[in-house]
């Protein structure tokens, strides 16, 4: 069975996405488009390129932090310093070894632009700090001056992920020598499972499951903690960013649609995870996935 498939954002805890395809390719689902943001744009990319679920264990199993972030001096010689660094860099780190390590992956799939792939197969969640917009991949790209057939999928998927003050921001320089500060697309949308909804119907073409890594519905949108200081307040404000714009367009209905992954345990930044937390990331992907396909969205279709 054809079925679109949207991925949130969640770092590390993408690993359940994993277990998530598992389930899926062996009941026989496929992906006809995909679209995510951060580490689920990572996974809405592999998964155009082709790579299977088994493809993808063995790759991110025995994955390190140092394979994909790129120490600087100050990070390697003098780690205290590294948040202040951080003051005039805007991130720990530039994100370079992760495009590169995101490059080499789909280079073997013979995927290295949006040209390679299907028209409107994947699209990807970034923010555009320059001018304040959310910013959906390719397809916004003409708006900048630049063709979506030759833009590296590799640096949108670099794009989406790069967290703030983790990573620098990309300094996008487009056609009209303007630079754009490029982060995170959670900033502004985290789960953008309204990407595949038809702009006059409000309707789907096919089944669309969407692969959200907390435990409910109701866990989304559970009120802010009570803001005593500063630092609870910037916590606050970036919560309620990164749910305000997906919550506005997730119906009751919808939600049915959702495979909730809770993988509350986990910090997304926390990148050196043991073999035993991969794991178990991977077998709540496949326990929930199960679950929901052999009773809720049996019962939608």
């Amino acid at each position: 069975m054809k079925i679109d498939g949207v991925f949130a954002g969640g770092g590390v805890k993408a690993f359940a996405f994993i277990g998530a395809l598992q389930i899926l390719e062996k009941k026989g689902y496929q992906f006809q488009r995909t679209a995510g943001t951060s580490a689920g744009a990572l996974m809405a990319a592999l998964i155009q390129a082709g790579y299977t679920s088994g493809e993808l264990k063995s790759i991110f199993m025995p994955l390190k932090s140092s394979d994909i972030l790129d120490e600087t001096f100050i990070n390697e010689r003098m780690p205290w310093l590294s948040w202040v660094a951080v003051y005039w860099k805007l991130g720990l780190y530039k994100g370079d070894k992760l495009e590169k390590w995101i490059h080499q992956l789909l280079a073997k799939k013979g995927i290295y632009t949006f040209r390679d792939l299907p028209k409107d197969s994947l699209k990807i969640i970034a923010s555009d700090l320059t001018d304040g917009r959310l910013l959906i991949l390719p397809d916004d790209l003409p708006k900048y001056g630049v063709d979506p057939n030759r833009f590296p999928i590799a640096l949108a998927v670099k794009m989406s992920c790069t967290l703030p003050y983790i990573f620098q921001p990309v300094k996008w320089r487009t056609k009209n020598k303007k630079i754009h500060l490029i982060v995170d697309g959670g900033i502004l949308s985290n789960f953008p499972l309204w990407l595949f909804k038809d702009a006059d119907t409000g309707k789907c073409s096919r089944p669309v499951i969407g692969f959200q890594l907390s435990p409910s519905m109701q866990e989304a949108q559970s009120p802010a903690p009570k803001i005593k200081n500063a630092l609870k307040l910037y916590q606050s404000l970036f919560s309620t960013m990164r749910k305000a714009h997906d919550l506005r367009y997730i119906s009751k209905s919808q939600a049915k649609n959702i495979v909730f992954l809770p993988v509350e345990n986990i910090k997304s930044t926390q990148f050196d995870l043991d073999l035993s937390q991969k794991k178990e990331l991977i077998q709540i992907g496949r326990k929930e996935t199960e679950i929901f396909l052999d009773h809720s969205f049996r019962n939608i279709l």
